[in-house]
């Protein structure tokens, strides 16, 4: 489908053949990222690696991101973080669950946005209450819509943007706050190297690295090819930080609206969760073995991908299945329809997980019906971090407690609208009523058998 958004071209792909063409057969001349206001301003002149455009820069900072960022050992390296922020998100429901129905959407976005912070910025996080409305506020307004950034050419629009002024405001806070974490990671590295019985490396909670501390490292080694100044590294944590945060809990939170309207669903992951866990100290580490619940995360990342409009834009004039793509156009890949695409998913709309039992369709880019994450050379790098903060909560939300609905409310009145912006959020928070799960009953049921 082609549109003409005033100067704008953008062309939507919804059919998994063509999606392939753009992603992964013209990968390269479809790499770069459409430019906005908000981009420029908030993302420090679109320096993030989810924004920046493609070439040496974006290059280098996606390799920092894979090999140093969120490699495999450092997303496991956080596993102790995950484990104690889900524990108190566990004991903050089980201390309201007395009082009435709990707001889960509110609680699981400040679990996943304090595993983030802890994450990137170790115990250095004075503000972080302010900076986590900053990022929610920010992601507001870069999903907003600016009609200068339909007319790139008008310098007259660019200046007078009714969006301008609220995000100078908020990039001169953000400054104020990453300036400030930035000062306290150098000042303590310099600390710790002139500590010679010093055992630690970073500003990490256990001695170790956080992100914030990679990311001054390598800005330091004097090994790069394009130096990175402050406002590189403050553009990559926040990105970090805002695709950590909001694509995690919106994913969660799908997920467990979709179980509530699947009774049949929700009993039956129950109860592999339930069955794995048994007397285990660690759900951390079985995790891995509960397949039931991975085919759960599959389905609700197929009717609820994190971005449902994967936004790129084309470099030079090209053709894709016979229409002329000229250069600069942008072109919106909807993984949302491909998710929901009858062809290869019958019962497309139902909730169903078994779907995945002996399907080999995976969401590492090469099944192009199934993209939650995108394909090719600008496929999301943070994927294992944002799985890791997807699967433990889920698994102790469902092992700790039961859930249901407030009284008066059936599972058909649960509003599963989406709310517009770049990540398909739930239109409405989700509250529920928690029933604390007594494990002890299942260890005395099962000693009865």
């Amino acid at each position: 489908m082609h549109l003409k958004l005033g100067e704008v071209s953008a062309v939507v792909v919804s059919s998994s053949e063509i999606a392939k063409d753009v992603l992964k057969v013209h990968d390269p001349t479809f790499a770069d990222r459409p430019e906005s206001i908000a981009g420029e301003i908030l993302w420090y002149n679109s320096t993030t690696i989810s924004f920046s455009q493609y070439g040496d820069y974006w290059r280098q900072m996606r390799k920092i991101c894979i090999l140093e960022l969120l490699s495999a050992k450092n997303v496991k390296s956080f596993g102790s973080i995950r484990e104690d922020e889900v524990s108190k998100l566990v004991q903050s429901i089980r201390g309201g669950s007395s009082q009435g129905p709990i707001n889960l959407t509110e609680k699981i976005f400040g679990m996943t946005s304090s595993i983030t912070c802890r994450a990137a910025f170790g115990k250095i996080c004075r503000d972080k209450n302010a900076l986590i409305e900053m990022f929610k506020e920010g992601i507001t307004l870069v999903s907003g819509f600016d009609v200068s950034d339909l007319y790139p050419s008008s310098k007259v629009l660019k200046i007078m943007s009714w969006n301008r002024l609220k995000l100078l405001r908020m990039r001169r806070k953000l400054d104020l706050i990453l300036d400030d974490i930035i000062d306290e990671h150098n000042h303590n590295l310099a600390r710790n190297g002139r500590d010679v019985d010093s055992t630690r490396r970073g500003n990490g909670e256990f001695g170790n690295e956080d992100l914030v501390d990679v990311l001054l490292r390598v800005q330091g080694s004097g090994e790069l090819e394009f130096p990175i100044t402050n406002d590189n590294v403050k553009a990559v944590i926040y990105d970090i930080f805002a695709a950590g945060t909001e694509t995690s809990s919106t994913t969660i939170d799908w997920i467990m609206a979709e179980l509530i309207r699947n009774p049949r669903v929700m009993a039956k992951v129950q109860a592999e969760i339930r069955e794995t866990i048994k007397e285990s100290k660690s759900i951390e580490n079985d995790v891995q073995n509960i397949k039931y619940l991975k085919m759960v995360i599959k389905e609700g990342l197929r009717l609820h991908a994190p971005v449902p409009l994967i936004p790129r834009v084309s470099r030079e004039d090209t053709e894709i299945e016979g229409y002329h793509i000229p250069a600069r156009t942008k072109v919106l890949v909807n993984a949302w329809a491909m998710g929901r695409d009858p062809e290869y998913w019958p019962n497309p709309e139902s909730f169903e997980p078994e779907r995945f039992e002996n399907n080999t369709t995976d969401f590492t880019g090469n099944n192009f019906e199934f993209i939650p994450f995108g394909a090719g050379r600008r496929m999301c790098p943070g994927m294992t971090f944002g799985l890791a903060s997807v699967e433990l909560p889920l698994a102790h939300l469902l092992y700790h407690f039961d859930w249901k609905l407030p009284d008066g409310m059936s599972p058909n009145d649960l509003d599963m609208g989406e709310r517009p912006a770049i990540t398909a959020a739930r239109r409405q928070d989700l509250h529920l009523v928690a029933i604390p799960h007594d494990a002890n009953k299942d260890q005395d049921e099962n000693k009865h058998h």
